[in-house]
């Protein structure tokens, strides 16, 4: 297997070693120079369909320290041979017989699947996520700034396959194109396997093959007519891979399409809702020479990131990306409370994207879900999103940055929007849906 050769760094080390020991103790005094942390993609370092406020750090960072994480996609079972097979960190992930599973828990549900039956947190959370990252003196009211510097495919680890990287798009049941198909068979979920150049020589993804889920039985012996719960080994001799978009090149566009800090409101929170503390969020502007900002919810911000994707485009309208696995280095600056009046996160209360040309401000069907919903949030957002929702709260997030950040006043900050900005769907398949509103830097050029 090969990975980005960052090396594991000794604070890496200490950190597993040293057990149950405090925040304080794992932190003390911040070093002179930034760290050099590493987190591989493993069965002890990853965490499954959720974000938790109790999950135990991988990794104690100081801000100006940076972090090389290898992330796996959750999609890698579609094709095991290609993107498992010969891959030890994936293969201990992805490792499931009749007597155990490499990573019990998938999702934010029962680990006696008492609901659906599905399995250990019943899919109720879909990503295999890297983390989470401490960050040392983060407190609520603080914002996390997450500046993305490196990103690069994880090449398959079957000599069959060597010096390639492949990647799974599912049209699924959860699409929004599911109930508006044309053609027969109605009601089919489709996988189409890509490959990607892990040179980065080719800037573009190509189809390998196409084929339709079919009832599949996992090693527990659950049937799963659908694509219904993650990591669910599909078994070849089961499908008829088909030639697809023979000729047809997707753009590469390598990101994170979920990565945030804990949320507050729950133990365990579902990993497919987007919201305030960032998450699934699945806007491709968000990989290499982007910079996140992300509100802190608990102690040590608990900053975790996965669902890697190849490629996608806005509205991720079928279900999923081009999902993959990538490994990204990223460094986390702490911004505190006390010190943010006039600058871009002061009152941040969302997940704020800048890159070099724009700013990005993500609007949500609900800006927090957890606590506008109430009890039953995590299940009730499924059925109560609209894009009117989401339009409406990225249009006043966006008001409020032009009114806070550049000092316009209202009228001026609306009149801005209408002439000068450009609000897009992000997803409309994550439960939480998203609209973007983007705003050039250029249109400023004083501040510049």
């Amino acid at each position: 297997m090969q990975t980005m050769n960052f090396g594991i760094s000794a604070a890496l080390a200490m950190a597993f070693a040293a057990g149950a020991a405090t925040a304080q103790d794992h932190c003390g005094e911040a070093p002179g120079a930034p760290v050099h942390h590493y987190i591989p993609a493993n069965a002890d370092t990853v965490h499954w369909g959720y974000f938790s406020k109790d999950r135990a750090p991988q990794v104690y960072a100081h801000s100006g320290d940076y972090v090389t994480l290898e992330t796996l996609t959750h999609h890698a079972n579609d094709d095991a041979a290609r993107m498992v097979t010969g891959d030890p960190g994936a293969e201990s992930v992805f490792a499931w017989d009749p007597l155990s599973k490499g990573v019990d828990r998938r999702g934010a549900g029962p680990m006696d699947a008492s609901v659906l039956g599905r399995g250990a947190g019943e899919g109720f959370g879909v990503h295999i996520l890297t983390g989470p990252v401490h960050v040392c003196g983060a407190e609520p009211g603080d914002v996390l700034e997450v500046r993305i510097l490196d990103m690069a495919p994880r090449p398959s680890g079957n000599p069959e396959h060597a010096g390639k990287t492949f990647g799974s798009n599912a049209a699924a049941w959860w699409g929004f194109h599911y109930n508006d198909q044309v053609e027969e068979p109605k009601g089919r979920e489709v996988i189409t396997i890509y490959e990607i150049d892990p040179t980065g020589e080719r800037n573009w993804a190509s189809a390998v093959y196409k084929f339709q889920w079919t009832p599949q039985t996992d090693p527990y012996g659950v049937l799963h007519e659908t694509i219904d719960y993650p990591g669910v080994p599909v078994d070849h001799a089961t499908v008829e891979e088909l030639p697809a978009l023979d000729g047809v090149r997707i753009p590469i566009r390598m990101h994170f399409g979920t990565m945030g800090v804990a949320p507050a409101e729950a133990d365990f929170v579902d990993s497919v809702p987007p919201s305030y503390f960032g998450g699934n969020i699945d806007n491709w502007r968000i990989g290499k020479g982007g910079t996140m900002y992300y509100p802190v919810a608990v102690p040590g911000a608990l900053l975790s990131a996965g669902d890697p994707h190849a490629a996608q485009g806005d509205s991720e309208l079928a279900g999923t990306a081009i999902e993959t696995s990538l490994t990204g280095l990223v460094q986390v600056i702490l911004h505190k409370a006390s010190e943010q009046e006039g600058t871009i996160v002061e009152g941040l209360d969302y997940p704020l994207l800048e890159t070099d040309s724009e700013w990005v401000v993500h609007g949500f069907s609900y800006a927090n879900y957890l606590a506008e919903l109430g009890e039953a949030a995590q299940s009730d957002i499924y059925s109560k999103s609209s894009i009117d929702n989401a339009m409406r709260d990225a249009f006043r997030k966006m008001r409020t940055f032009l009114m806070t950040v550049k000092g316009l006043n209202e009228d001026e900050a609306v009149s801005l929007m209408s002439v000068a900005a450009d609000f897009g769907v992000t997803q409309v398949v994550d439960g939480n849906w998203g609209v973007h509103g983007v705003i050039s830097k250029g249109i400023f050029p004083a501040a510049n």
